[in-house]
């Protein structure tokens, strides 16, 4: 039978199946077809093929995974291999904040092209927007807004944002990512109050996030009434994620990169030189002439030279 995984580790998985039974799975013959590259073989939000134990009713065996409509991925350093981290979902959502732990815009913007290679909506959010909010962040998330993305600006403490939040994950699947510390769980415990997760307080030496969730989970929402204008029986399906210090991207040739920049795609292949154009130095570089007349910002360039750098060189910042 059809089963959703809501999450897993040491290669068994929890599967919903049709049945409403959820059972813990292993996989039988212990992998999957075409799944060998990847350092986990299923996400939460997978759909696979189950076959129950006769024995048991609550376990059983994953026997193959259904095609995937998408999946958000990123390179686990540690293991060297891709690590599967959502499949079959609406939103990325990219949760950062001002402080505690520190803005890093470019941690948001690697987020931002691992989802659009994945051809899945990338939306931001400012979670601890309650804390001072500096010229240079509130420049940033202007810029995002600019280029066409949703930026959403919360507070899980004060309850700022959360009902459009709330609105946005409506009868949707959504995962959310970002650093350890940025309070991922905290905005889940609002959106729903009968979902308890663990929240972390921040290391005191590094100002960094602990590593409250240890694995993704799939979540089954029934968004508070009150974030719903009174209305009752709200749903959302919620993929939260364990914080990474860095995230690295997975399966993006370093000269493809630009494609993934919204604001920076449509103009190449319109300079001088065509697609032999680097974008550094070029006479008739449509591009630089873009950043110069402000259309393209300069932090948004930087970006993605240093995004591609860093593939190139396999060096990535901490």
């Amino acid at each position: 039978m059809l089963g959703t995984v809501i999450g897993g580790s040491n290669n068994i998985f929890s599967v919903e199946c049709q049945d409403n039974i959820t059972r813990q799975c292993t996989i039988k013959g212990k992998k999957l077809k075409s799944e060998g590259r990847f350092y986990n073989p299923l996400a939460p939000g997978d759909s696979v093929n189950v076959e129950p134990d006769e024995k048991d009713d609550e376990a059983g065996q994953i026997v193959s995974l259904e095609p995937r409509k998408n999946a958000f991925v990123r390179w686990n350093v540690k293991g060297r291999a891709p690590q599967l981290l959502a499949a079959n979902i609406d939103y990325i959502f990219c949760v950062t904040t001002p402080d505690e732990p520190p803005f890093r815009p470019r941690f948001v913007d690697r987020m931002i092209v691992q989802a659009e290679a994945a051809g899945i909506e990338p939306v931001i959010i400012c979670n601890k927007c309650d804390l001072p909010l500096d010229i240079d962040i509130d420049f940033r998330l202007a810029e995002w807004e600019r280029i066409g993305y949703t930026v959403l600006r919360v507070s899980a403490r004060t309850g700022e944002g959360m009902s459009q939040l709330a609105s946005m994950l409506e009868g949707k699947r959504s995962v959310f990512a970002g650093q350890s510390g940025v309070g991922k769980s905290s905005i889940v415990n609002v959106l729903d109050s009968s979902v308890v997760l663990k929240t972390g307080s921040l290391s005191e030496k590094y100002g960094r996030g602990t590593h409250t969730t240890t694995r993704g989970m799939l979540y089954h929402l029934r968004l508070n009434e009150s974030l719903m204008e009174g209305r009752f029986g709200a749903t959302a399906d919620i993929i939260d994620t364990p914080g990474v210090r860095r995230f690295v991207i997975d399966g993006i040739d370093a000269d493809d990169v630009i494609l993934y920049f919204r604001e920076i795609a449509p103009i190449v292949g319109t300079c001088t030189f065509g697609m032999s154009c680097t974008h550094t130095h070029e006479a008739g570089c449509r591009v630089l002439e873009a950043v110069h007349a402000g259309v393209i910002s300069e932090e948004r360039f930087e970006s993605w030279q240093r995004i591609k750098e860093e593939i190139l060189t396999g060096s990535w910042e901490d």
